[in-house]
């Protein structure tokens, strides 16, 4: 299993808590993560299941390379970290 965790930034406007979820890629990860729970699946997934352009996610310290289809491969006692980008000056 995979921990899945979210940054405080995104639990201030999500319940999203910290995780252990099944899953080989990050579509398989997330979509379990994200059943039964809508309002956090539509803040970090737009309605064609692609990473929303604010969003970022890593797979043990490394950024996730497919956006749109979440191909990447997750292994077993994987830590996937989804943050929120941040902007300004």
């Amino acid at each position: 299993m995979a921990t899945v965790r979210f940054t405080r930034n995104i639990q201030r406007h999500v319940e999203c808590p910290d995780r252990e979820v099944e899953g080989a890629t990050l579509r398989e990860v997330l979509e379990r993560y994200f059943a039964g729970n809508d309002r956090a699946r539509g803040y970090v997934l737009d309605d064609q299941g692609r990473l929303r352009h604010h969003m970022a996610v890593f797979i043990d310290g490394q950024q996730l390379q497919d956006r749109d289809g979440l191909s990447d491969a997750v292994a077993p006692g994987a830590v996937i970290d989804v943050v929120q980008a941040l902007s300004g000056g």
